[in-house]
């Protein structure tokens, strides 16, 4: 029920940065996410860490594992989601414009059979390829994604084909401070023709504490295409260190 969280945190949307060879980034965060579908509600906690490093001035890897919380009608269910594996690589750049296009492949490792049946991720290797566009302004940056990726579950009937299309508006409001919007649309497209649009917004900020670390925090709202539709309102907490 969360949206994916592999960005610059708060946002959803990506942009071209890269960490510069040698470079580590750790980034932790948790969301709570409450969903309403009709009179049904459903709340998830999702807590990640993510480990980049720099190969490359102009390549990152990084790991991201994920621990999923549940609760709805009574029941409970937690425990491991998928782990991310990916790279990001800034394979274009113009100073002089401020513009640069990048590319970020994602392999997102399987779960067991027992946990996918407690909905905790998927039970097959899934993969998503994301393009990103970032144009530097006088008061910040502009970014651009767009996402393709496979869903596969051991259920052959569940997988899925998902897109995304968004955009984020960063503002430096300040030294130490920056506000951010993100808005997109999402589409999942299941093996059985039957599509779902997603749209968000999120409003974020981030906060440097020193030159090391930022503390970030976002809400985001998103409500999707179906009778009746589902409302999903999700909070993020997160801090990142460079080392």
């Amino acid at each position: 029920m969360a949206l994916p969280l592999h960005a610059m945190q708060p946002l959803i949307t990506d942009d071209t940065g890269t960490q510069g060879i040698g470079v580590q980034q750790i980034e932790m965060a948790a969301a709570r996410a409450r969903q309403a579908t009709g009179p049904a509600r459903q709340t998830g906690d999702n807590l990640s860490a993510t480990y980049t490093y720099g190969v490359a001035d102009t390549v990152d890897v990084y790991v991201a594992p994920t621990y999923l919380r549940m609760q709805a009608d009574g029941s409970r269910v937690s425990g491991w989601g998928n782990t991310a594996l990916g790279l990001k690589w800034r394979l274009y750049e113009n100073e002089a414009t401020g513009t640069s296009l990048g590319i970020k492949p994602e392999l997102q490792a399987p779960v067991s059979s027992a946990r996918e049946g407690r909905g905790l991720g998927d039970g097959r290797s899934s993969g998503q390829v994301t393009l990103l566009l970032s144009q530097q302004l006088p008061f910040g940056a502009l970014h651009a994604n767009y996402a393709w990726g496979r869903q596969r579950d051991i259920d052959p009937a569940a997988g899925a084909i998902n897109r995304r299309l968004s955009t984020a508006l960063v503002w430096n409001i300040a030294e130490d401070w920056k506000l951010a919007a993100d808005v997109g649309l999402q589409q999942r497209q299941g093996r059985d023709a039957t599509r779902q649009r997603t749209r968000y917004a999120e409003l974020g900020v981030v906060y440097s504490l020193s030159p090391r670390w930022d503390l970030a925090a976002g809400l985001i709202r998103a409500r999707d295409d179906q009778q009746p539709a589902v409302r999903t309102t999700t909070g993020t907490l997160g801090l990142t260190g460079h080392f």
